[in-house]
């Protein structure tokens, strides 16, 4: 494999070896402790523009699962492609071996142009981003790049569909605003009796009809989702249910009169532990952000719903009288834990009880 170079925004130099495309590439270096579930992270859009580091020391081992699709979605994948702007690991398996593989790691890389680079000590490339924060970096192949924040770029306009699309036939009519959604996200609506109307961030759902709002998972900025702001600020006005996931909690929270900031070096992981405000009980959660809510500049009647245990940031608001509420956190669990897809169940149960009731 030939020698390709990591460089960071503070002059540091990694030498390693390439596999995926030979290819050079920038964006932001951001980690992730999460073991397994390579397939589900680098197709999540919520890494778009983001030079990925995982922290498992082997990496590849599995391969890469062969495309099946339900209802024009894939039941594996997280997007129809891949995301991230580069890949950093340890120790690249060049041999894999599982049973629904159908092609390695690195030539799934190829087919999407994105590079990455082995012989990395991720351990040490971890504490450093531990200490200073993300960074911006680039993978340097055949030419030089220049860096670039992708966090100035309106991620969200990039990896939204751009059209209305109608999955399912069930009873209870959802709109779902498409800021970067996880695929599994759109699966556990269709197993729960709902007709889900996808329409595109800057979309004015406030002219459909539907039962519940559902605010995707995404990238980059949430003040950057300016028009998806400006139409969930009438939505919250009225009355009828809420969800939001990771993305969507920051826009709920700015749409509330709130703000948001950006994390030193972001949750990106399986293990993330959260509590339930004003319980002692606690979920194992899925995570990837790097912004969060600052739940100090939130009107009275919000409040936080879940904390993260490790730095006590927000992970979740709602509002103290409205159907309203929000998870930091991926609920969804590609590639897991499971242990909140129960709040599909809960939001669902508000639109049955509003719907009751009008």
């Amino acid at each position: 494999m030939p020698q390709v170079t990591l460089t960071l925004s503070d002059g540091t130099e990694i030498q390693g070896e390439s596999f995926g495309a030979f290819t050079s590439a920038a964006g932001e270096v951001v980690f992730s402790t999460a073991m397994t579930g390579y397939p589900e992270n680098l197709t999540d859009p919520s890494f778009a523009g983001q030079i990925l580091v995982l922290t498992t020391p082997m990496v590849g081992n599995y391969g890469v699962p062969g495309e099946e699709l339900y209802e024009s979605i894939s039941t594996i994948f997280e997007s129809d492609k891949i995301h991230i702007a580069g890949l950093v690991v340890n120790y690249y398996s060049e041999e894999h071996s599982h049973w629904n593989a159908a092609k390695s790691l690195g030539d799934w890389l190829k087919e999407y142009n994105i590079p990455g680079i082995c012989g990395v000590d991720t351990r040490m490339l971890t504490k450093k981003l531990r200490e200073k924060g993300a960074m911006l970096g680039k993978i340097v192949a055949d030419t030089d790049v220049p860096f670039h924040d992708p966090n100035l770029d309106n991620l969200v306009a990039q990896v939204s569909q751009p059209g209305v699309e109608h999955f399912g036939s069930g009873q209870h009519k959802i709109v779902l605003v498409d800021c970067g959604t996880k695929t599994n996200i759109i699966r556990c609506f269709l197993e729960r009796d709902v007709e889900l109307i996808r329409v595109p961030w800057d979309y004015d759902f406030t002219t459909l009809d539907y039962d519940g709002l559902f605010l995707s998972n995404g990238p980059g900025d949430p003040k950057m989702c300016e028009a998806t702001i400006r139409h969930l600020q009438k939505a919250l006005a009225q009355d009828k249910p809420i969800f939001g996931i990771c993305l969507g909690s920051q826009l709920m929270g700015l749409a509330a009169g709130g703000d948001t900031f950006k994390l030193k070096y972001g949750h990106r992981s399986h293990n993330q532990p959260v509590k339930l405000t004003g319980t002692q009980r606690c979920y194992i959660t899925s995570q990837n952000h790097g912004f969060a809510v600052d739940t100090a500049t939130l009107p009275t009647e919000w409040q936080m719903l879940f904390e993260n245990l490790n730095d006590g940031t927000c992970e979740g608001i709602r509002h103290t009288s409205k159907p309203f509420f929000s998870t930091q956190f991926h609920p969804e669990a590609a590639g897991g834990p499971q242990d909140t897809e129960f709040l599909f169940d809960d939001f669902l149960k508000a639109v049955v009880a509003y719907k009751a009731n009008h």
